[in-house]
């Protein structure tokens, strides 16, 4: 399990705290520090069954001015979007979490952290 974060964000620390209280083992991208390339958005994005548009946080000021909220969101538009977020990774939104077992989520709420977590017997 990996987990995209910026250590400044509020909803990632509530996210690790999920994590260390289910007694999870994951590993820690610091996203900002470490950016993802074109083709690890293509996978993240392909398990999480969204679009880049999807996933950006065009509230930034370097979506501002680069325009975003007012970029196409069409087949033909993604790798615009892509490539941006590759070059400005603040723009990802976060946390983002991929399990083993392929599952991903944007891990925004502790409903959202949880469902990645194993299921024990019922």
């Amino acid at each position: 399990m990996e987990i995209w974060i910026n250590p400044r964000c509020g909803k990632c620390r509530s996210a690790l705290n999920e994590l260390n209280g289910a007694g999870m083992k994951y590993t820690v991208r610091r996203y900002l520090e470490d950016p993802p390339s074109v083709a690890e958005l293509e996978q993240v994005l392909e398990r999480l069954g969204l679009e880049p548009w999807d996933i950006a946080r065009t509230d930034e000021p370097v979506a501002k001015d680069l325009g975003m909220k007012q970029w196409g969101r069409e087949e033909g538009d993604r790798a615009s979007w892509l490539a941006a977020m590759a070059e400005h990774p603040i723009l990802i939104q976060r946390p983002i979490i991929t399990a083993d077992d392929g599952h991903a989520v944007v891990a925004r709420t502790p409903e959202a952290v949880r469902s990645v977590l194993p299921q024990g017997p019922s």
